[in-house]
């Protein structure tokens, strides 16, 4: 028994003070325009992260900026996380605008030579060239400061990123203290940052990081719909299509539009309930459907349909207040939806004016049309009877006695019968009434 006690003591003091093989490190990307998509990414992330009781989260960085609200909700998840949290901007990309934030927001951020971050001074969005928002600037300057105070940062040099649209680069934000590792590789910021003490959401935890197994988070099919559906370029087609689709679905029904009408503007509502919306653009848009409304009803030659079309374009260009979307943001987006918006707008108000016009034309065809018409009767008794009116036979009804050969004048009508009296000449109607 002896014998075997001592190798077994031997093996249980060799593991114990052995160091632990690494564990794993989950890696998410962000790329591209930053939008719920990107959060619910990342939010699969940081769940697989714990499921894998992984070491930390280790997020790759490259975008140019993105949603406000998508942006707040990321940073939020990562400074409540109980799993270290690591951001890297590796060589070739770039982290600006609202992407500058979320990487300084991390237990510990590092950056390839040759990169750049900052620049995240909030636009406005709409008519004419973009507009720096004063109050914009306020809230997100306290905001970014929180950011790096919480996180033991320059908090000079990243409210400047939002005050005055400071940018450094990698070197730069090395120097300063704006991050804490530069590393020309991901595999040399894990070395680099392996060993070190951060303060999660439940205490400190030491990274070990060196040599664990990196497993790559991928984007769920859910975030691949939500990138889709707020996306400020898509949401405003969508919803110019909802609003003329359900405008001339309900002027002319049975084409199926009014149904497609309704699920481009829910689609539309949907993406708006998560992007930042300016109220003056909405305001702007119900009036041009309430001037669209107006020229239907009292036609204007024009005049009111005009006014609708140039309502709802303006209001498109001015319905987002997102002032962390990348710069070139500001001047694609009027270009492109404004195009769409002025060439869909003309295309539906001339379409939907000319149905609703063609509509009452019809009407007057099938019911009215043959009231003043001529015709001669066939048979007639009882104050009954038939005429031919137009080469067609109708049934007539008279309170005058007719016979047939009379020729009779259309008065009136009552479904398929016609009111009807003798036809007189209006010089004779004239010498009798003398």
């Amino acid at each position: 028994m002896e014998k075997l006690l001592a190798p077994i003591l031997a093996i249980l003091c060799i593991l114990a003070f052995t160091p632990l093989a690494s564990g794993a490190i989950v890696e998410v990307k962000i790329e591209g325009t930053i939008n719920e998509g990107t959060y619910v990414t990342l939010e699969n992330a940081m769940e697989l992260a714990k499921e894998r009781n992984a070491d930390a989260l280790l997020i790759v960085v490259n975008t140019p900026g993105g949603l406000v609200s998508s942006t707040e909700k990321i940073i939020s998840l990562i400074l409540n996380s109980e799993i270290p949290v690591l951001t890297y901007v590796p060589p070739g990309s770039f982290s600006a605008s609202a992407g500058s934030l979320i990487v300084v927001s991390a237990n510990v951020a590092g950056m390839a030579n040759g990169t750049s971050i900052g620049a995240a001074t909030p636009i406005s969005v709409g008519v004419g060239e973009p507009r720096v928002g004063e109050k914009a600037v306020k809230y997100l300057a306290s905001y970014a400061k929180a950011i790096a105070e919480k996180r033991g940062r320059n908090e000079t040099a990243i409210e400047r990123f939002v005050t005055e649209a400071y940018s450094a680069s990698a070197k730069e934000a090395y120097r300063y203290g704006i991050i804490d590792v530069l590393a020309d590789s991901k595999l040399e910021f894990l070395r680099k940052v392996d060993g070190m003490v951060v303060e999660t959401s439940t205490g400190e935890r030491v990274l070990n990081t060196k040599d664990a197994e990196i497993v790559v988070a991928e984007k769920p099919l859910k975030a691949k719909v939500l990138e889709l559906l707020t996306s400020p370029e898509l949401a405003s087609i969508l919803l110019i299509i909802g609003i003329y689709g359900l405008i001339f679905g309900l002027t002319s029904p049975g084409m199926g539009a009014e149904v497609l009408g309704a699920i481009c503007l829910l689609l539309a509502l949907f993406g708006l309930g998560i992007i930042g919306v300016n109220y003056m653009g909405i305001l702007l848009i119900l009036l041009g459907i309430a001037f669209l409304i107006a020229e239907l009803l009292t036609p204007t030659y024009g005049v009111l349909g005009v006014a609708s079309i140039v309502c709802i374009v303006l209001g498109t260009l001015m319905l987002y207040d997102e002032p962390l979307m990348p710069r070139d943001f500001y001047t694609s987006f009027p270009m492109l939806v404004g195009g769409i918006a002025s060439g869909l707008g003309i295309i539906m108000t001339y379409a939907i004016v000319k149905v609703v016009q063609l509509r009452k034309m019809r009407k007057k065809v099938g019911a009215e049309a043959l009231i003043g018409e001529r015709g001669e009767v066939v048979i007639f008794s009882g104050g009954k009877g038939m005429a031919k009116v137009h080469g067609e036979l109708w049934r007539i009804e008279s309170e005058e006695e007719l016979s047939r050969g009379d020729e009779i004048v259309v008065v009136g009508r009552d479904g398929l019968t016609l009111k009807v009296k003798k036809y007189e000449p209006r010089e004779r109607a004239e010498e009798r009434d003398g």
